[in-house]
């Protein structure tokens, strides 16, 4: 890898995922965080960003879903969903063919699709008596959760265990694994 690959963070909500791959990648001169946008103007994701020094930016439906979004992504190589809830519009993906990576507090291919995020999954999957549960990293293609897995772990769903302890564990094996798995992907494409 000669060149900086620049990434660009995608979040919606408290953003400690985003934060952890700041931190992860912060003094690496291979890869680094260069923008963080939101589609909500409150999230704390912007304020983790003034405090990390990234540049941010929020953006609506309409600017999201319009050819000119492009131009928030200028010289931008991979962009990464950390808690993104929108579908990504066929223009964006065409853009950045392979190089959208999302993750996924489930084991996909259960438990995903549309309206399934955070507790949604959680609840989901305890109502099944599932005995075990996890996250999925994958590419991003233009249906929820489809595109190709890049990664997965495991952790234990006990009985008792509430949305909010099983999101817990998630959020270990998410901090745990996701900057490492951009980071693998990227270096085997560069």
């Amino acid at each position: 890898m000669n060149k900086t690959v620049n990434l660009a963070i995608l979040a919606s909500g408290s953003g400690s995922n985003a934060e952890n791959i700041v931190r992860y990648f912060e003094g690496d001169p291979r890869i680094m965080v260069n923008a963080i946008l939101s589609n909500k103007q409150n999230a704390f994701v912007l304020e983790r960003a003034k405090k990390l020094n990234i540049p941010s930016s929020t953006f609506n439906k309409d600017e999201f879903n319009e050819a000119s979004f492009i131009k928030k992504l200028e010289n931008i190589d991979y962009i990464i969903l950390a808690g993104f809830l929108w579908l990504i519009p066929k223009h964006i993906i065409n853009s950045f063919p392979n190089r959208i990576i999302n993750i996924h507090p489930a084991l996909l291919p259960k438990y995903g699709g549309k309206g399934m995020y955070g507790d949604n999954v959680h609840k989901a999957v305890i109502e099944a008596g599932e005995k075990e549960s996890g996250i999925t990293i994958h590419l991003v293609n233009e249906e929820y959760d489809k595109g190709k897995v890049l990664h997965q772990s495991k952790c234990s769903v006990e009985s008792g265990d509430t949305p909010e302890d099983l999101a817990k564990k998630i959020h270990e094996l998410e901090h745990r694994h996701f900057p490492r798995v951009i980071e693998e992907y990227i270096q085997s494409h560069h």
